[in-house]
């Protein structure tokens, strides 16, 4: 049997659209068919979504993202003012983004051990996979612990997700693992440095969420944590009332993309007529005819109220694949440059901000 360290020798590298333009390959593609004409219109959405100083921008994420190694691709969209919320899975926030800014790494699986043939040695060995990744059970019980550990420092109360993990962002600010001191840069902290609210409306399940079980265990019949969903749904609505024009970019599907979707029908609800998201691009491998959530296409939201159709665009790919070159395009091409910071948690917490 390999030993851990055997295994655990090349990490994942987070791709970086900053050294690579992509701006005339994508151009190119405009003038192909099938996936890269999709693909370049996504892009040129994008690119427009960001030059409309009106739009907040909506980022979602679902799958495996971080893990993958487009890490580094979400974090320059935050900083560069690219996007002005979140809303994601809890694996992407916790168990991916914030493991790695514990100093944790993922791992490439050799070519033996992404086959499942050898997921028994895998489990005696703690290590946990994702297809070809992989990751040390043991540093991710590190993570659990930490997430108990902040969940124990606050005011026992209900929180949306988006406050816990505004938390995790001051933790690793306070703990000294920010990029200035050495630190791995991550979503979480460029998120809690530009003031952009991030949603897990499915929190517990993640890394986060066995700690907060842990939290609630040690407190039985205390005064305790916990998350308010409804609370998450209730915050990004007002979001989008106070920023009627906005536009999803969406990884993924699942419950982050229903979640951001159906913000207009709840703004509705509330009593706010607020206008369809006004541009929406989604990148996905699901199959529509099954029906399911992540396959649905916009063009089928917009039967619900929830997304225009004049600037939409299904990109069927995956997204290693896709989004760097559309990210990278709206980045290379300057898109960003003139755009304003909204810091919207600062909406949310106008007391504390």
């Amino acid at each position: 049997m390999p030993t851990k360290q055997e295994l655990l020798k090349q990490p994942i590298q987070h791709i970086d659209i900053k050294q690579h333009n992509v701006t005339a390959l994508v151009d190119a593609m405009q003038h192909m068919a099938y996936s890269s004409r999709d693909l370049a219109r996504a892009a040129s959405i994008y690119e427009r979504m960001l030059r409309d100083q009106e739009c907040g921008v909506i980022l979602c994420l679902a799958g495996s993202l971080i893990s993958a190694g487009l890490k580094q691709v979400f974090i320059d969209l935050l900083r560069n003012n690219m996007v002005d919320a979140v809303v994601s899975t809890g694996a992407n926030i916790v168990d991916q983004d914030f493991f790695e800014a514990l100093g944790f790494k993922h791992w490439i699986a050799d070519e033996l051990y992404k086959q499942g043939t050898e997921d028994a040695t895998l489990r005696e060995l703690m290590i946990d996979r994702i297809y070809d990744t992989l990751i040390d059970e043991e540093e991710l019980r590190i993570c659990d612990e930490t997430t108990e550990k902040i969940a124990n420092a606050l005011e026992p109360r209900p929180y949306s997700s988006r406050e816990f993990i505004r938390a995790m962002g001051g933790y690793l600010e306070q703990e000294g693992k920010t990029p200035a001191r050495g630190g791995a840069d991550s979503i979480v902290l460029a998120a809690y440095e530009k003031d952009i609210p991030i949603f897990c409306p499915a929190f517990s399940d993640c890394s986060a969420g066995f700690g907060l079980v842990a939290h609630q265990h040690a407190r039985q019949g205390k005064p305790k944590v916990s998350i308010d969903s409804a609370k998450d749904f209730y915050e990004l609505t007002q979001l989008k009332i106070a920023n009627p024009t906005t536009g999803l970019l969406m990884i993924g599907g699942g419950v982050p993309k229903n979640f951001a979707q159906d913000i207009v029908v709840a703004a509705d609800i509330l009593g706010t007529e607020a206008p369809m998201h006004k541009y929406a691009i989604q990148v996905t491998v699901a199959d529509v005819r099954d029906g399911a959530l992540s396959s649905s296409t916009l063009k089928e939201a917009s039967s619900w109220g929830k997304v225009d159709t004049t600037f939409e665009q299904m990109v069927y790919s995956e997204a290693t694949i896709a989004v760097p070159l559309i990210a990278g395009y709206a980045w290379h091409k300057g898109a960003y440059a003139d755009r304003r910071e909204r810091r919207w948690s600062r909406l949310l917490e106008p007391v504390t901000a």
